[in-house]
């Protein structure tokens, strides 16, 4: 019980940590590198900073037998970049709120693999749990404001969702027989190579290291370089959420670990309403209480998985 509680607190704040890498991100998108770019930089970055510290502390933990070359490429390649180039494409043809919503569905395509694949019980209070939660999630995202639908976008989304699911489940697989830390990162490094396959590192704009950024918000008026920024997203906003991630596969399948991760758009509001005094409407207030009661349903279901 208490190492399951523990997992709970590490999934939520991990999806804090997401949630406010979103505020870095923002500015540093903002004309001064991409999405493609970004994503790539944080999955190296992270790679060379794990890998420096595992080989320091625990060296033998980087070793990979033959049997896990090809979990580790799928989860890297597939779970790690697929996922964020599925979504920057996603939000590039359609409303923000309509491709986070479409991603977010990752939780019921683990469950419906459990139950259709894996022939395991499902309970019915895991399918109203992730009704309640995916429901709240429409009420805050305010998915009629932004309700343009576009085929690619559409399809684009759904294969974040499923690159999502997998992410988790080959997660919680080689959580199994590999530590949290050793898994971070060499699927970092794997979907950083892919990136390198896609995106040639000499041609990476290293400017944005030494570029002076305006701040906004609640430091509006003060400017920072860009390598400050970077290395927030890739410690604050990369490394440690994704080892919490992990930690918490550790104890929690899949289906409760991806239901957690359902917070981060409540977190978001909350930092942006910290930061840049966004206000919530009472709609949008309601969809946070259901998607809270929406996961903690999923969490009591969790024991009657089988």
């Amino acid at each position: 019980m208490l190492k399951a509680r523990r997992s709970e607190l590490l999934l939520i704040l991990s999806a804090l940590m997401f949630a406010s890498n979103g505020i870095a991100a923002k500015l540093l998108l903002d004309g001064h590198i991409t999405a493609w770019r970004l994503a790539q930089v944080r999955a190296i970055s992270a790679c060379a900073i794990l890998a420096l510290y595992i080989w320091r502390k625990a060296p033998t933990t980087l070793r990979i037998k033959r049997s896990d070359i090809v979990p580790l490429v799928l989860y890297g390649v597939l779970g790690i970049a697929t996922v964020q180039a599925l979504y920057f494409l996603a939000i590039s043809r359609m409303h923000v709120s309509i491709a986070l919503l479409i991603e977010f569905t990752a939780p019921v395509w683990i469950v419906v693999y459990l139950r259709v694949v894996k022939r395991k019980h499902v309970p019915n209070q895991m399918w109203l749990a992730l009704v309640l939660a995916l429901s709240g999630l429409a009420l805050i995202a305010q998915i009629w404001d932004g309700l343009t639908l576009d085929g690619i976008g559409v399809l684009a989304g759904f294969g974040a969702s499923f690159a999502l699911a997998y992410y988790f489940l080959g997660g919680e697989a080689l959580s199994e027989h590999r530590d949290s830390q050793s898994i971070t990162m060499w699927g970092f490094f794997f979907a950083g190579f892919a990136w390198c396959l896609v995106l040639p590192i000499w041609q990476f704009p290293f400017e944005v290291f030494t570029t002076a950024i305006p701040l906004e918000g609640a430091l509006e008026g003060n400017s920072t370089s860009g390598w400050v920024l970077i290395l927030y997203v890739v410690l604050i906003g990369t490394i440690l959420p994704y080892l919490c991630v992990m930690a918490g596969l550790k104890n929690l399948k899949a289906s409760t670990t991806s239901a957690f991760g359902l917070l981060e758009p409540i977190f978001a509001g909350i930092v942006a309403w910290i930061w840049f005094a966004e206000s919530w409407t009472v709609i949008q207030l309601v969809g946070g209480v259901v998607v809270i009661a929406g996961i903690y349903m999923a969490d009591q279901a969790r024991s009657k998985t089988t």
